[in-house]
């Protein structure tokens, strides 16, 4: 019997409490409404904006054709041979005597 009895209560309660909910209702937002009035003394000056970014920097252009080689010069004209020397005059007679070494 004490189990017929709670369990007639845990499901009464949940039959009561999913019958009537109250609904809740949310009252309307106040309307605002903004008098003008005399401007206020102007405020400090802003920050300087950030500057923009610059662009890409473009390609290279391509390298120029290289130029033919040049031709060649001529050979110049053979400059004269000089003159002879003059024979050389003999020494006189000059004796050259070498000592001999000691031992």
């Amino acid at each position: 019997m004490k189990n017929t009895l709670a369990y007639s209560a845990v499901l009464l309660t949940f039959a009561l409490a999913a019958c009537n909910k109250p609904e809740v209702v949310t009252p309307p937002a106040p309307i605002v409404v903004t008098v003008p009035a005399a401007p206020g003394p102007p405020g400090p000056a802003g920050a300087p904006g950030a500057t923009g970014n610059t662009g890409n920097t473009g390609n290279t252009g391509n390298t120029g054709a290289t130029g033919t080689t040049g031709d060649t010069g001529s050979t110049g004209a053979t400059g004269d041979t000089g003159a002879d020397g003059k024979r050389g005059k003999t020494g006189g007679d000059t004796l050259i005597i070498v000592p001999p070494a000691n031992r």
